[in-house]
């Protein structure tokens, strides 16, 4: 086959739109990834630094713009000038944002977050919460009346989210997050319908997807986050929930975040092929598969497609380049610029000084004065 031939092919599949069970298609299969960016306001509300973020990546031609993750509860916050979507006072900002992204012909998707014991108590004013108590970080377990209540703020944040006019929501079950240290067998040690076996450390995360299926409307997109490892997680155990979750068909897409989509599982029970290849082998009926970690070049997000994954969602890369995906889909073999980048380079990006800041200490991002 011509080379020429094969970047052709690989650039029309990833320009192919991705449909979904519910709401509007994405008019390609390159994702942006929901990025800790510190920009909004303390209180949650937006700014202006994270609305120019994530809607030049908009216009940039990502065909699903995600936002930061936004938390449902004031004591779910896990960072500074973290989005919020715990409160109608945020609902200006949140419409004025996902009409910015849609403006572009992207679709608009709020990430719904609760960081649990990963919360900075100076951040939250108190002992974070989890499952069960937690000596490793002074977190306290939460009541029963309070897992529901947990439930009811994320459905409310996802009805705040589509009356502000965004296509959807993705629930960030990923990354040591409440979800997911419900999911783990090694921080969750309830003894109440929410612990115990995997289905009842799942409830949460079902629960959640059938409130939110029940009080949006039906064109409203539902996505779930899911780390595969790590966290104390079991391999098999994702493995399972991910099938489950598509075949029971109650959300649209199921967004893996593997942290190198090519990299081995760690459980040896597992190694001998990629965790791409363990999740993109499992049937998933009308959910749509996307992938995310360590995408960083086009060659990388056409091996990622090739495997037959629905889209690929990157990360890093974005942030170096405002217009990753309409790179990409011009030339299949882009590579994005070396790193470590100037300041100012990334403030040409639309990164501000906060999210540059943020980024200094970590990935090996940003040049030394």
């Amino acid at each position: 086959m011509d080379i020429d031939d094969g970047e052709s092919r690989a650039s029309t599949l990833a320009a192919e739109p991705v449909t979904f069970a519910r709401g509007a298609a994405a008019n390609n299969r390159i994702f942006l990834a929901p990025l800790t960016n510190t920009q909004s306001h303390e209180d949650g509300r937006l700014s202006n630094d994270e609305y120019r973020w994530l809607t030049l990546r908009a216009k940039g031609g990502f065909g699903l713009t995600m936002t930061c993750a936004a938390h449902v509860q004031a004591h779910g916050k896990g960072f500074p000038g973290q989005l919020g979507v715990f409160d109608d006072r945020h609902l200006n900002g949140l419409s004025r944002l996902a009409d910015g992204i849609r403006e572009h012909g992207s679709l608009a998707i709020a990430q719904l977050h609760h960081a649990g014991m990963r919360s900075p108590r100076e951040l939250i004013g108190g002992a974070p919460v989890c499952p069960s108590d937690n000596k490793k970080t002074g977190a306290r377990g939460l009541a029963r009346s309070e897992v529901l209540a947990l439930i009811e703020d994320f459905v409310a944040a996802a009805v705040r989210c589509e009356k502000a006019g965004f296509d959807g929501v993705e629930i960030h079950g990923a990354h040591g997050y409440i979800i997911c240290q419900f999911l783990s067998p090694v921080i969750n040690r309830r003894r109440d319908e929410f612990g115990g076996s995997l289905a009842n450390r799942a409830r949460l995360l079902e629960a959640i997807i059938d409130g939110v299926r029940e009080n949006c409307g039906p064109d409203f997109s539902i996505g779930v986050r899911l780390s595969p490892e790590r966290f104390g997680l079991r391999m098999q155990e994702m493995l399972d929930l991910a099938r489950g979750l598509m075949h029971e068909a109650k959300i649209d897409f199921l967004d893996m975040s593997l942290w190198d989509v090519f990299k081995e599982p760690e459980e040896d029970s597992f190694k001998g092929k990629s965790l791409l290849a363990w999740f993109a082998e499992l049937a998933r009926g009308p959910v749509r598969l996307c992938v995310a970690g360590n995408i960083r070049t086009g060659a990388d997000l056409h091996a990622a497609l090739a495997t037959g994954i629905d889209a690929v969602v990157v990360g890093r890369t974005a942030i170096l380049h405002h217009d990753f995906a309409a790179r990409v889909l011009a030339d299949p073999g882009f590579v994005p610029v070396d790193t470590p980048v100037s300041e100012d380079y990334l403030l040409g990006e639309g990164v501000s000084q906060k999210f540059i800041d943020y980024l200094r200490p970590r990935f090996g991002m940003v040049a030394e004065r």
